[in-house]
């Protein structure tokens, strides 16, 4: 008999870990080719991890709840096979009914970095613009005899935290590595530390200076350019015996941590116009039986929706960037990510990639396949990355309008309101008349670091400009 080793697979080219969620099989269990073994978790979504051989599973090599790297040993199954067989080839990752959602805006595409904390001093703030340490062959960074991996190396170059810092937080990884939780939990701890040691790690001052300060108190100084703000102090915690505390689960704390820190990264603004869509909806009610009859499948707006903002993205391609500290990259693809409802309640942002190059009926089969296999669970990770522009829909909520926030690290963020009929007033050559309208809102959230007022706005008046002029013509 042989011993195949069960190895992580690989799940994306940015997923480097995963989280143990549950076991499906136990020791003793015999398990068929393809049967699921384990359910685990990264940031982007939930899978199940399958077995590409039949056998017994003899040893579990992780817990539940542990973070394993892409690549690791995660069980051992005997096989009936000769003992060359034990190199099987690495399995394929499958889907398994709970996405995590990459956070939509005013929910969740994504898992994201908490905010950074007050920097201690000088010495460290100088210590944080050393180099980054050399990679290695498989992606990951070493610095002396540790290796970081490319999510915990990206996570804090954001945090602002150097390799010298890294050295000293210890890691529950494999040998020692530092994990994406580890780091995490560095920073959340980092900023509740007590204020004793907080002074402990300061400088003494002499006692004179001491006596002086106490005697003569002064107002404290502005900080310089360039140094970060400290954390606002947060507000004490309260509550009764009869209030339900109800723990944040994971999805629920990516969301959080992603939300706050688009807010504290992106200097926030947002545009209103409003479109009269009586032709758009005028046409889609006269071909939605037909295409459903032909294709197989409905017609919503959201695909309309999608076509109008991939055209006026080629008018302005400046709102299809992001910023990498002062520089502005200029995406070459439009990949549209489209915030859809979860059963749960929760959202989830799938993309669709190279829009430019999809006409309406790609675009409709795009946005049913993605919001179809998020509904079932069944999104990989590579669909929901890479998206350059964001649309959420609040009127499918019965609201009219919205201001989401930008989904990181994207610029603009378009929310389309309910679609509601009321009274306009409509231009002829005869003379103005009211008339009953189809009517909706538009709002655009922008980043005015390199979106400013005059581009948001040009922009969000030609998606609307293009949802306004609709073809009643046009076949699909």
């Amino acid at each position: 008999m042989a011993k195949y080793q069960l190895l992580l697979p690989k799940m994306g080219e940015s997923v480097a870990e995963a989280t143990v969620i549950k076991w499906l099989k136990k020791p003793g269990d015999y398990i068929e080719a393809d049967d699921a073994v384990m359910e685990i978790a990264t940031d982007k979504v939930d899978s199940e991890v399958p077995s590409p051989v039949a056998g017994r599973l003899v040893e579990q090599r992780c817990k539940e709840d542990e973070v394993v790297q892409v690549g690791s040993v995660i069980a051992v199954i005997e096989t009936d096979e000769p003992e060359q067989a034990a190199s099987a080839p690495q399995p394929v990752i499958a889907s398994q009914p709970t996405p995590v959602a990459s956070p939509a805006p005013q929910a969740s595409a994504a898992p994201a970095s908490p905010q950074p904390q007050s920097i201690p001093g000088t010495e460290q703030l100088a210590q944080r613009t050393q180099a980054p340490a050399p990679q290695s062959s498989n992606g990951e960074f070493k610095s002396g005899s540790r290796f970081y991996s490319p999510l915990v190396k990206h996570i804090a170059q954001q945090e602002n935290i150097s390799i010298a810092e890294l050295e000293h937080i210890p890691g529950s990884g494999a040998e020692g590595r530092l994990t994406k939780d580890d780091l995490l939990g560095y920073i959340r701890n980092k900023g509740n530390a007590p204020a004793a040691a907080q002074q402990a790690a300061a400088p003494q001052t002499a006692p004179a200076q001491q006596q002086s300060a106490q005697a003569k108190p002064t107002p404290p100084e502005a900080p310089k350019a360039g140094t970060p703000r400290s954390e606002p102090v947060k507000p004490a915690f309260s509550a009764t015996g009869v209030d339900e505390i109800i723990e944040m689960d994971r999805m629920r704390r990516l969301i959080a941590d992603h939300m706050v820190m688009s807010k504290h990264t992106s200097p926030h603004v947002t545009s209103f116009v409003e479109a009269d869509v009586t032709g758009l909806v005028l046409w889609r009610e006269k071909i939605k039986n037909s295409f459903e009859k032909r294709e197989g499948e409905k017609i919503t707006f959201t695909p309309i929706f999608i076509e109008a903002v991939v055209k006026a993205i080629k008018d302005y391609p400046m709102v299809n960037v992001s910023v990498n500290g002062t520089q502005i990259i200029k995406k070459a693809a439009i990949n549209i990510s489209m915030a859809t409802a979860l059963p749960n309640g929760n959202l989830i942002v799938p993309v669709i990639k190279k829009a430019e190059e999809l006409n309406l009926l790609g675009i409709t089969k795009a946005v049913n396949s993605l919001a179809n296999k998020a509904r079932t669970g069944k999104l990989q990770p590579d669909d929901v990355k890479d998206g350059t522009f964001t649309i959420t829909n609040v009127g499918t909520f019965g609201n009219v309008m919205g201001t989401p926030i930008i989904n990181q690290p994207q610029v603009a963020i378009l929310a389309v309101g309910a679609i509601k009929k009321k009274p306009a007033v409509i231009e002829t050559p005869q003379g103005d008349v009211i008339a009953i309208r189809h009517m909706m809102f538009l709002s655009l959230s922008y980043d005015h670091r390199v979106v400013d007022g005059a581009l948001g706005g040009t922009f969000l008046s030609r998606i609307a400009y293009y949802l306004e002029n609709w073809d009643a013509d046009k076949e699909v």
